[in-house]
Parts: structure tokens; sequence; C-alpha cells
């Protein structure tokens, strides 16, 4: 028991520091996902009346009345703090239904005025926008404090006026092509990376001593360079005017530049020469922990070279090509510097719209849910790892 303390003791301030710097800035941003909290305060009363509302036709007075009052009250509210609360929620809305962003603001400045007669015909007076279900189903969506808009987005889904969910239309489906796109490149890496990295961690181990540390220093040099610089490096090596095609059309062999760069052919050539080490250095671990007599004893039993590497040595390696496939897979998939500087735009992977959406546009809703949607497909990922490679609870048999 006092073993156990002095150890949660002394783990503690690690714990605190990664719980602190680590692990709640990230819960903060994914929180940002569900949460949906820049229209409720300019709209109580609006949200407020349509959450009995059917959604199956354009509501009634008092959701007319509820949004006169709200928007006037909001802008005076605006023009007292400088706030701007009416930009920002017309922000929110247009990016679930656009043309917000132009008639929130304008409804507000024309609800200002007197008017006779019922809060409806003025309000259609102002856009006929008003007059679509649609628009109110917007508002309704965004009510908060919770919303599932930004994660069906990064899904390809909508969310209509009476609540159901269908598919977004095929011109604006772009993240589930976006994510098949990531998990297809990744696996071409990983493959690429596995068939490179195996005969060479065989090689380092099997190598003699200084041999060995030479082949094993050269694989972790890569380490002592910025990923953006090498990166950088194929970018001269692979342009137009770059190292290779100067060396091919100086031997010959072409006559015009290849298209070297911009494309996926690059990305994942990169991509490989970064991600290499990742592969190796798992499998040198592995093949150093296999035994030498193994092999010894199959041939001496008869057993033919080929046959000694499937049933024993492959067998043996699964373990470190699992982790390494596992290493290179998540890295890869998370990978944004290089296929944005090599690659071409139907070659970007789904971190670089995150940082789209996160610089960019400033939808930092979407960034999350996009983020979320990485890190699900990571999880999965490891879990499938965990089910192949067999782990187990302790204490189990």
């Amino acid at each position: 028991m006092k073993r156990t303390s002095a150890a949660a003791l002394l783990t503690a301030p690690l714990l605190l520091f990664l719980l602190l710097s680590f692990v709640a800035p990230i819960g903060a941003f994914l929180w940002r996902a569900a949460s949906d909290s820049e229209v409720a305060p300019v709209l109580p009363r609006t949200v407020a009346v349509l959450a009995a509302w059917d959604g199956a036709a354009v509501p009634g007075e008092d959701a007319f009345a509820a949004l006169v009052a709200d928007l006037r009250e909001a802008r005076a509210r605006d023009r007292e703090t400088g706030a701007g609360s009416i930009p920002r929620a017309a922000a929110r809305l247009n990016a679930d239904r656009p043309g917000f962003r132009g008639l929130l603001p304008m409804t507000a400045r024309r609800a200002e005025a007197a008017f006779d007669g019922p809060a409806r015909d003025a309000v259609l007076a102002i856009s006929d926008e008003w007059n679509q279900a649609e628009t109110w189903g917007a508002i309704r969506r965004a009510g908060g404090p919770l919303s599932s808009f930004h994660v069906l987005t990064a899904l390809d889904l909508r969310q209509d006026a009476t609540g159901a969910i269908r598919a977004a239309p095929e011109d604006q489906s772009v993240f589930r092509a976006v994510l098949l796109r990531s998990l297809w490149i990744s696996l071409l890496v990983t493959a690429a990376c596995l068939a490179l990295g195996w005969p060479l961690a065989w090689l380092i181990a099997t190598a003699g001593g200084r041999a060995s540390t030479l082949l094993l220093g050269a694989v972790m040099l890569p380490f002592w360079i910025s990923l953006v610089v090498r990166t950088a490096a194929w970018m001269v090596l692979l342009q137009r005017e770059g190292v290779v095609n100067v060396a091919l059309r100086g031997a010959g062999l072409i006559e015009s530049p290849l298209p070297l760069m911009m494309n996926r052919f690059a990305v994942v050539l990169a991509m490989v020469h970064i991600l290499l080490p990742f592969m190796v250095l798992p499998l040198v671990a592995t093949f150093r922990a296999l035994d030498p007599r193994l092999p010894r004893a199959a041939a001496s039993l008869g057993a033919a070279p080929w046959r000694a590497f499937l049933r024993i040595t492959l067998p043996l390696s699964l373990p470190g090509v699992g982790a390494g496939c596992l290493l290179v897979f998540i890295q890869a998939l998370g990978f944004y510097v290089t296929p944005a500087l090599l690659g071409g735009p139907n070659d970007q992977m789904l971190a670089w719209f995150v940082g789209f959406y996160a610089t960019r546009s400033v939808n930092w809703g979407l960034a999350a849910a996009l983020s979320l949607m990485l890190l699900v497909a990571v999880g999965l990922c490891v879990a499938l790892y965990g089910r192949l490679a067999g782990f187990r609870r302790p204490g189990a048999a």
C-alpha cells in the first residue's frame, strides 16, 4: 500500500502536467464539435418558440414577433457594447444555410423601424427568405447549447426543418471522399514502408557489429532534420527544373520535364521517405529478438529456406510488422505539411481541411468535428491492431 501511494505521488505531477497541457486543451477543442452558442444569445425568444415547431411549414405569428423583438434587442445591445453578436450569429447560420450572412443583419436593421400590423407581414416584406421553412429550420438547429450540425456536416449529412437526416447533395459531399482518400494514401505509404523496411531491417539485424551500427545510424539520421526541411528538399528534387528532371534530361532519357510534383506520386514518395524509420526500428528490434537457432533447426529437419521463412521467421516477425504498420499508418493519416507542399488539390488529406477551417475560415466547430472524425479513425485502427495482436487484460488467460 505504501509503495502504491509513493508511486502515485511521484507520478501525480506528470499526470497533472499532461492533463493541463494536453488532455484539457484537446478536450476543449473537440467540445466545439458539439457546442453551439452563437445564435441562442441573439435570438433567445425565437429559439424558444421554434422548440415546439414541427418544421412542416413556416411557423406562425409568434415566431415572427419573437424574431423582431430579439433582433431589436440584440441590435441595441450591440450599439452599446460593440460586441457584434448579430454578425457572429449570421456567420454561424450562413454555414448551415447560405445567405444568412446578409439576411440577418439586413432584417435587424429594418426591423428597428416602427410598423403597424402583424410582424409576419413586416418581416416578409423585408425578404421572402423568411417565408421558407428551411430558413427557420437553420435557426432551430443552431439553438444550442448542443448541436449535431458540425458532426453531420463532417459526415456529409444534412438535417432538414423537420429533423430528418438526409445525405448532402452530390456537389456538397466532400468530407467522406477526403477521409477515404486519406485512408488510401495512408495504406499506400504503409505498404511501401513495409516492402522497403522489412529487408532493410533484416539486413541491419543480421549484419556485423560496425556495419549494423552504420546502417542503423543511416536510418536514424533523418530524425536530425526537420520534417519541413525534408519536404522542401523533395520540392528541390522533383520540381520541373529540379535535380531529377535536369539529370534525366542531361542523360537523354527525357525530352521535356516530367510532372513529378503536385500529384499523388510526390506525396506518397515523400511520406515514405519520412516515415520509413518508424517501420524499420520496430522490425529491427523484433529480428534481433529472434532465436537464430530456429531457422537452422528447421533446415536440419529438411525444411527448404522458403518454408523455414514462411513457418518460422515470418510468423515470429509479425509483432514487429504490426507495430511498424500501426506507427506508420497513424502518422500518415494525420499528415499535413507534405501533402500541402507536394500535392495537388485532389491529394490533400483530412488534416489539411482541419487546418483550413481552423485558421482560414475560422470555423472551429467544423474543424473540431473533422478532428473528431480523424480521432475515431485512429482509434478504430488501434482497436483493430489490438484485436489482431491479441491484447489481453491483466490477469486474463
